[in-house]
């Protein structure tokens, strides 16, 4: 692994963690069974952290008091370098903080602190914004960790499931170029159960924007599977790569892509939290690893 990284070791889990984007880059069982995509050719990201936006702005802008900054999609603080702030074998914090360089894209004072934690097979993530400046702080954060699709090679990609913990029954949102559709469609979720197959990407994510469930578990009828759970979430985003890829990202969020009608200002945009000045937002999650019967 890279120099610049953290190995976390629990009981029957191990994480690893790099400080560019303080992103998860390993996840594997006692057995080193890995889960998590590694970032091949079809997508070189393994579980970016999306912030101070999640998708896409239109035409990649951000508006603040008239004036325009460049803003590309999901944010700035994935392909930036995190300060380690608190390293150890089981937990760890990295921290980024505005500068010069992120006030040229994002004229606000911020504090992104990304913290992950072991406990036994489970793995936890908290993102923690906080505003440091004297004025409100519009921001989005997001999660983006993508499994392994299969995660058995053998099994086909059709064999697997996402079983949520509640009826999901509300309409489900999807995207355009990246930008939010206005029209609600209606959900591909049969009960609790969304079937998985590589033509559900056609149109991009599948985007739930009022989720009735704080977790969902991933599997197929026997092997490995993961338990997904989250806290502070407002959307939950499915997404592979339309055409296929051998990869499945399940991302809560809070706060979703641009309408494709919306061009204001960062503030008036649609799901985006206001930050009082010294005040703290935050998102967590939690992955919870099942061996099955490999």
């Amino acid at each position: 692994m890279a120099q610049d990284s953290q190995t976390l070791q629990g009981d029957g889990i191990s994480a690893v963690i790099v400080g560019q984007g303080a992103e998860l880059v390993s996840l594997q069982d006692a057995n080193g069974f890995e889960f998590l995509w590694q970032a091949g050719p079809q997508w070189r990201r393994h579980s970016p952290v999306l912030f101070p936006i999640v998708g896409r702005l239109k035409g990649d802008q951000l508006r603040h008091r008239g004036q325009t900054y460049p803003m590309t999609q999901h944010g700035f603080a994935r392909d930036k370098p995190f300060t380690w702030v608190e390293r150890g074998p089981r937990s760890c914090t990295l921290v980024l903080t505005d500068d010069a360089d992120t006030r040229a894209y994002y004229p606000f004072a911020f504090r992104l602190a990304v913290t992950y934690t072991l406990d036994r097979q489970r793995l936890g993530v908290t993102l923690e914004v906080t505003n440091t400046g004297d004025e409100l702080l519009p921001a989005s954060i997001g999660a983006h960790p993508a499994f392994n699709w299969p995660l058995l090679p053998e099994l086909p990609k059709e064999a697997y499931r996402l079983t949520f913990a509640e009826a999901e029954r509300a309409p489900i949102r999807r995207l355009k170029d990246g930008l939010l559709l206005p029209d609600l469609r209606p959900t591909l979720i049969d009960g609790r159960t969304l079937a998985l197959s590589e033509r559900l990407f056609d149109d991009d994510a599948v985007i739930l924007d009022r989720p009735a469930s704080t977790s969902v578990r991933y599997a197929a009828d026997h092997g490995p599977a993961i338990e997904m759970s989250w806290q502070g979430a407002k959307e939950l985003g499915i997404w592979s790569k339309p055409g296929g890829a051998p990869f499945l990202c399940i991302e809560p969020w809070h706060g979703v892509a641009s309408p494709v009608d919306f061009d204001g200002e960062v503030s008036d945009k649609p799901g985006v939290m206001l930050i009082e000045p010294g005040a703290k937002r935050s998102l967590s999650y939690r992955i919870s690893l099942d061996e099955g019967r490999q």
